[in-house]
This record gives C-alpha cells, sequence and structure tokens, in this order.
C-alpha cells in the first residue's frame, strides 16, 4: 500500500517563481520524486524576495522561495550550453512529468519541446503553464500575475470607484493558476494508467484566471452590464465589509460582515445591544437603496466593540462574521493551530524556519512536507553521480565548465 498519493510518480521541475512551482509542490507534498532545475546564471526571481532570513537578502535565505518548493530536490544546469541539455536528456527517461513555465518560443528554441521529447520518451506527461498559453498572438508576451491579474480583469473590479482602483494584493492569478494545473496533471497520470500514454498540457494562466470572474462575465453575456468597482459592497447582502471595531492595544481591529436576510439583521442588532436605528434598514431592499447611510450606523456602533468578541457571539447566532487578521494573527489563530497548519523545517542555510502546511488532508494517505526547499545546487552531486552514474571527475569538469553551476 502507498504511503503517499503519488509515491513512484517523477518529475523534472524546469517552473520558476510561483504558479509552477506551487504546482509541482502539490505532487512533492504527497510522494512524487521531484528534481527542480535552476540556473545560477539565471535566477528564479522568488530567490532573492522577501522575506529572507534575519532580513539579509540572498540566494539561499528567501522564505518565500523556500515555501513553494518543499519536498523537491535542486541541481544546476546552465541550459544554455549542449551539455546542460544532453544531460537533461539523460535524466528524462527517469521522468513521468516535465513541467515548464518558459515563454514558448524557448524550449523550442532548445529543441526540448514536447514534439521532440515525446520522440525520445512517448508516454510522457508535459505541463507547460505561461502567461497566456502556447498558440495565440500573444504567446511570447512575458509577465508576471499582477500583471494577469490587470489583463484577466480583477483590478478593473477591486476598488471604489473608477477612479479609486485597489488591485487585490500580490500576483493574484498565480494563486489560481495552481489549483487548475494540479487539476489537469493528475488527470493526465490517470489517463497515462489506464491507456499507457502520455499527453501535453497547455495550461494558460489567463484562461484559468478567468474562471475567477465566471459570475461577472456571465452577466455580461446574459444582461450586457460591464460590473465595475463596488468597494467591499455586495449586490446580495447588505450590509457587506470590513468595519473597524474598538482599538486593542493601540492597533486597528476590523471586522468582517455579511448580512444575508431580514432575521440576521435583527440578530445582528440584538448582539449590539438593539442600538436606535432607521426605520429605512428593517428591510433588506432598503439597506441596499441607503448603504453609504447604513455603513456609517454601522461604523459608529461597531466602533464600541472588540471585533474578536462579536465575532464569536454573532456567529452564534447565524451571522456571518469575522476578524480582519494580520499575519501576526493567523500564526496564532488557533483553527490553524489546531489543523496543525505551520510546520517548521531545518533548512541547510536558514536553519529551523516555518513552512505552511497542506491546505488538504487525504485520509488514507496524508501528505507532508517531507523536506525543506533546496538551496541552488544543493543535489548537484547526488543527481548526478547517484541517479546518472557519473564520475567525481566527470561532474567536477561539468562545475570547472560551468555547465553544473
Amino acid at each position: 500500500m502507498r504511503k503517499y498519493a503519488f509515491d513512484g510518480i517523477h518529475v523534472l521541475d524546469f517552473t520558476w517563481y510561483a504558479v509552477g512551482p506551487v504546482t509541482t509542490k502539490y505532487l512533492a507534498d504527497n510522494g512524487a520524486e521531484v528534481i527542480r532545475i535552476e540556473s545560477s546564471t539565471r535566477l528564479d526571481g522568488l530567490r532573492m524576495a522577501p522575506p529572507w532570513k534575519d532580513a539579509k537578502p540572498g540566494i539561499n535565505n528567501s522564505q518565500f522561495f523556500a515555501s513553494y518548493n518543499t519536498s523537491k530536490k535542486g541541481i544546476t544546469l546552465d541550459m544554455s550550453k549542449p551539455k546542460a541539455r544532453e544531460i537533461f536528456l539523460k535524466l528524462l527517461p527517469w521522468a513521468d512529468i516535465v513541467a515548464e513555465s518558459f515563454t514558448p518560443k524557448t524550449l523550442r528554441q532548445w529543441e526540448l519541446d514536447y514534439e521532440h521529447l515525446r520522440a525520445i520518451k512517448p508516454d510522457l506527461i508535459m505541463l507547460s503553464t505561461c502567461m497566456q498559453g502556447q498558440t495565440g498572438p500573444h504567446r511570447d508576451y512575458p509577465g508576471f500575475g499582477n500583471l494577469m491579474a490587470a489583463l484577466a480583469g480583477f483590478y478593473y473590479l477591486a476598488g471604489y470607484s473608477e477612479s479609486e482602483l485597489c488591485p487585490p494584493y500580490g500576483a493574484y492569478t498565480d494563486f489560481i493558476a495552481p489549483r487548475f494545473s494540479a487539476c489537469a496533471l493528475i488527470a493526465a497520470l490517470d489517463y497515462r494508467r489506464r491507456t499507457g500514454k502520455g499527453q501535453y498540457i497547455d495550461m494558460a494562466q489567463y484562461e484559468a484566471a478567468l474562471h475567477n470572474l465566471a459570475p461577472a462575465l456571465i452577466d455580461y453575456f446574459s444582461s450586457g452590464r460591464v460590473l465595475g468597482p463596488l468597494g467591499n459592497r455586495s449586490a446580495r447582502f447588505a450590509p457587506h465589509g470590513a468595519y473597524r471595531c474598538a482599538d486593542e492595544d493601540g492597533h486597528e481591529r476590523w471586522l468582517a460582515l455579511a448580512v444575508a436576510s431580514d432575521h440576521e439583521w435583527q440578530e445582528m442588532l440584538k448582539v449590539l445591544g438593539n442600538p436606535p436605528t432607521d426605520c429605512r434598514f428593517d428591510t433588506m431592499l432598503g439597506r441596499m437603496q441607503n448603504r453609504e447611510a447604513l455603513d456609517s450606523f454601522l461604523a459608529q456602533v461597531l466602533r464600541q466593540h472588540r471585533a474578536d468578541r462579536l465575532t464569536a457571539t454573532l456567529q452564534a447566532v447565524g451571522v456571518s462574521a469575522y476578524p480582519v487578521q494580520n499575519c501576526l494573527d493567523l500564526h496564532d489563530d488557533e483553527n490553524l493551530q489546531a489543523f496543525e497548519y505551520w510546520h517548521w523545517l531545518d533548512h541547510s542555510v536558514m536553519g529551523p524556519s516555518p513552512y505552511e502546511g497542506l491546505q488538504h488532508r487525504l485520509s488514507r494517505t496524508p501528505g507532508h512536507l517531507r523536506s525543506p526547499a533546496p538551496a541552488l545546487g544543493q543535489h548537484n552531486d547526488e543527481i548526478l553521480g547517484g541517479l546518472l552514474k557519473m564520475s567525481s571527475a566527470e561532474i567536477e569538469q561539468l562545475k570547472q565548465e560551468k555547465v553544473v553551476f
């Protein structure tokens, strides 16, 4: 019986930054053997992204990079050199999956695209995940998730007015696309198990991101309406937003609140001590039509209450409410602690470091953060000498020629 869901699956991971590494991390944390191929001449940008160990930048000091590359091994190959490409081709028979996230022209230039690789390994599964896919007029456009969030429409919807757009945090689409690419890889593995045939997966991050705007897109197709920024307001709930509560220890505290019915509104008022209110707020329609006055009312009333206490009392009567948590709150969150979400791993350079745990638990084959992320080139000798049976002299020669670098 397998200990992990992907025991015996081998992955060559050419990806970088976030989408690809998060995708292969799902497999690695669930038992797949993943070899991460990097170059020291063109570093993965996340290696230099904060937070850094002791706030000191360094190629092996980034917890951002480390969090996305657990349970993997890492080697360095300068793929601009023919010998590096030869080494990759020697590794290919070992692999069940090759994953890459370059613009389409990159692997074609090296003759390492799917058509060339499948000629060597016909049952290969290959995942390509770039910004706008392998075809179309913009296929060779590079970019990052924050720009892709703008292209996919998220920037236009996130804000308080058309003149006050407020983009979602970070490279937003980077945290959407891996869910689609991981599912596609699992489907391809199942297909190969049943048929013995591999296949190619063209996973455009642009198209994946659009699925999270399905309601807005469907609304346009059905009504011709173009949805715009609404701040924190909802088309179905009122009140709906984040409201400042009583400060705690000199820090602002906020409560996210969504009232779905008139019954919930009345229950909320009881929790708040039945403060005098406007009759316009008695019905959902009235609250919808008078949102500014409603928000002003709640801003005054909730300012006198603690967010944590309101969360408990409102949840008890069926009203959706949660405190707006910062990073420190999340590390102290009792529910995450009960879920055993946070893990400490002993990184070869950074030492003991905190990692986010798995978002899922498989009852029969639970995954595990099996090892910290690799330092740059940490497993060069192990992979080249062990898996490829190269001698120490051969490996040293590759290092002298900066093929392995």
